[in-house]
């Protein structure tokens, strides 16, 4: 059966990516973000369409699907930061309304087009909101058995100590995701993603890869990470080394900064902010350095020959690929919940 698929909010393709290694045709990719064309088109046998999804139609969506489509697929992961913990945290479950309604937008597309099949992706902090349960509803509402659930991202061949929220829904059968192929004895670590790669220093890049390059650091922050040690924190150092707020009694809550990595374990969160060694626990396990653009696309699951830009006009900064690296879906769950769509085909 031809099983053909649309990717909302596609980004750089880490779900198309994923859906295609399952063998899913992915026909067309759609996405404000006008620079993710390049790795999107690169990588992928589809074509990325840049446009806002406020302003697009139902039926301009649907014509995407060729004529001979036996399954519609209508797949998406929309932008997460206004459900983000951060956002919680920060700004109150409330923020960045505006986005929120993205989700509205993704519910009247599947009401207007009625795909056999959906999914989607987003973080876990979804679940709780309002507009969650509506989404939900409306799927129930118009004939689809629904199935969502929060999945440990090692547990689908991912190497972060994440959690994200999968849906899916169907019109044609009962669905749900594949069972996990990993548990706690085989999870996939930092080691076996990036173990493999050429050592550089700080504000260097392999020469045979300008995607593996790390970013400078200071020398005060060149002598933190060398005494730092590889799952601890800051208070590992010399007390020359502190900074202010670590010498507060609130300090004691901001452990995982300036932290460094683990061989044998799953990395944190790779988030847009990875390249960056005070962002997080984003130092190499080993080197004196932050981990490298590539290293954090490994650890998003992109294969090691994924494009993120051309060589030869090459406009994008370092902090706009770490972007979009970040906000991608990783590929090695986008191919487990292609699996999970084909398995729900062939019960069908």
């Amino acid at each position: 059966m031809n099983v053909n698929a649309v990717d909302l909010f596609c980004g750089v393709g880490g779900l198309t990516h994923g859906l295609e290694q399952a063998g899913i045709n992915v026909v067309a990719g759609i996405d404000i973000v006008g620079s993710s064309r390049f790795a999107y088109e690169s990588n992928n046998n589809s074509r990325f369409i840049e446009a806002d999804l406020k302003e697009v139609s139902s039926e301009e969506i649907d014509s995407l699907f060729p004529k001979d489509t036996d399954i519609k697929v209508l797949a998406g992961c929309a932008p997460c930061q206004p459900f983000s913990s951060y956002s919680y945290r920060y700004k109150g479950s409330d923020a960045s309304i505006n986005k929120m309604d993205l989700l509205d937008y993704f519910g009247k597309f599947i009401v207007d087009i009625k795909p056999d099949i959906v999914s989607m992706e987003n973080v876990p902090q979804l679940s709780k909101e309002p507009i969650f349960e509506k989404f939900i509803q409306t799927l129930k509402d118009h004939g689809y058995s629904v199935f969502w659930k929060l999945v440990y991202a090692p547990s689908y061949g991912v190497p972060q100590n994440r959690k994200r929220l999968v849906l899916l829904a169907s019109l044609l059968t009962d669905i749900q995701l594949v069972d996990a192929p990993f548990n706690k004895d085989n999870y996939p670590d930092v080691f076996s993603a990036i173990g493999q790669l050429p050592e550089i220093k700080a504000g260097e890049a392999d020469p045979n890869d300008a995607l593996h390059h790390s970013a400078r650091l200071s020398g005060k922050n060149l002598e933190r990470i060398k005494q730092s040690k590889p799952g601890g924190t800051w208070k590992d150092w010399d007390p020359n080394l502190l900074l202010a707020c670590h010498k507060k009694a609130t300090g004691n809550t901001y452990r995982s900064v300036y932290g460094r990595m683990e061989w044998h374990k799953p990395s944190p969160t790779i988030t847009t902010q990875f390249y960056g060694y005070g962002n997080g626990r984003f130092g190499h396990p080993v080197q004196n350095r932050a981990i490298s653009l590539r290293e954090g696309a490994l650890l998003q699951t992109f294969p090691l020959n994924y494009k993120f830009f051309d060589s030869d006009k090459n406009n994008l900064s370092t902090r706009a690929i770490a972007t979009q690296i970040g906000n991608a879906v990783p590929v090695k769950l986008a191919y487990y919940i292609g699996n999970s769509i084909l398995k729900a085909v062939k019960n069908s």
